[in-house]
């Protein structure tokens, strides 16, 4: 395929007008896509009338399927409507709400624990922001991990119980013994 007069001028029409290569290889015919951006580099072509990115579409939601009931009847899901949420009568509160905040434990040179004078056996919960030069360590014993335990209330909290299906489980852990 040689690139005739007529063809580069369709080259750079389309090219103009925003198509992509791909687009232009496709009218063309006869060359690939590489061979339409070789072309438009060799001829120095730029600026081109709009993007040639893809129009985006909004995305598709799937339908709703249909629930077959053990009866045997079939029953059509209800079309999602937005929950409303009902505003709590009282926030709920952390340990890290009730605890008051512990400030860093001074050392035996009157300084708080710092990156270079924590030791294993202190505790290591961050006390302020790290970018501040007041920043430390809490420095206490380590009782539980790495934190005091006082902090370790706060890093550590229960597990929540599930409620559904306990009994299923209650059942296996039995079996399995």
């Amino acid at each position: 395929m040689s690139w005739t007069e007529e063809r580069v001028s369709v080259l750079k029409k389309l090219w103009a007008e925003g198509h992509s290569a791909s687009q232009i290889a496709k009218q063309l015919g006869g060359v690939t896509r590489n061979a339409v951006i070789g072309k438009v580099h060799r001829l120095g072509l730029s600026g081109r009338a709009t993007p040639s990115r893809p129009v985006k579409r909004p995305p598709r939601l799937a339908r709703p399927k249909p629930r077959v009931m053990p009866d045997g009847s079939v029953k059509q899901a209800a079309p999602a409507v937005a929950e409303t949420v009902e505003p709590r009568t009282a926030p709920e509160r952390t340990p890290a709400d009730i605890m008051a905040p512990l400030p860093p434990l001074q050392q035996a040179d009157g300084e708080p624990a710092s990156i270079l004078t924590l030791r294993d056996s202190m505790c290591k919960w961050p006390i302020g922001d790290p970018a501040d030069p007041k920043f430390a360590f809490c420095g206490r014993k380590a009782d539980c991990g790495p934190y005091c335990a006082e902090h370790a209330k706060v890093a550590f909290q229960p597990a929540r119980k599930r409620d559904t299906r306990k009994g299923e489980y209650d059942y296996v852990r039995r079996i399995a013994g």
